[in-house]
C-alpha cells in the first residue's frame, strides 16, 4: 500500500502498485479509513520530512550528496525513537555503535 496526497505527479509512477490510497488535501482530507480497515494518511511522512528540514536549516545548514544517506539514517533514528526518553534513546544509540567505526575516508593516503 502506498499513501500519497492528491498531487497529480504521483498517479503515473504509482499506478503499478497493488494499492495506492490518496488523501485529498485540497478538500481538507488528511486521513481516511479505507473499507478494508487500513488508514490512508501521509501525516507521518510529512512529519518526518518536517523534522529533517528543521535539522538541515537549524543545525547542519548543508548536506552533501555523498553523506545524505548518513543524515537520513540519523533522522530516521530520531523519528523511530521519538517516544523514548533521552536516556533510553542514548542507550539505544550506544548499543547500535558497539564494535563499529565511522571513517571519513575509506582508505588512508600513502
Amino acid at each position: 500500500m502506498v499513501n500519497t496526497d492528491d498531487h497529480p505527479a504521483y498517479r503515473v509512477p504509482l499506478k503499478e502498485y497493488k494499492a495506492h490510497a490518496v488523501v485529498n488535501h485540497s478538500r481538507k482530507e488528511f486521513k481516511r479509513r479505507e473499507p478494508d480497515g487500513t488508514l490512508a494518511s501521509v501525516n507521518y511522512a510529512e512529519s518526518f520530512f518536517s523534522l529533517m528540514r528543521r535539522g538541515i536549516t537549524g543545525a547542519f545548514h548543508h548536506i552533501s550528496r555523498e553523506h545524505l544517506p548518513k543524515y537520513a539514517d540519523e533522522f530516521a533514528f530520531r523519528w523511530n525513537t521519538r517516544k523514548l526518553t533521552d536516556g533510553e534513546r542514548f542507550q539505544t544509540a550506544i548499543a547500535m555503535v558497539d564494535g563499529k567505526r565511522l571513517k571519513y575516508r575509506n582508505t588512508i593516503a600513502k
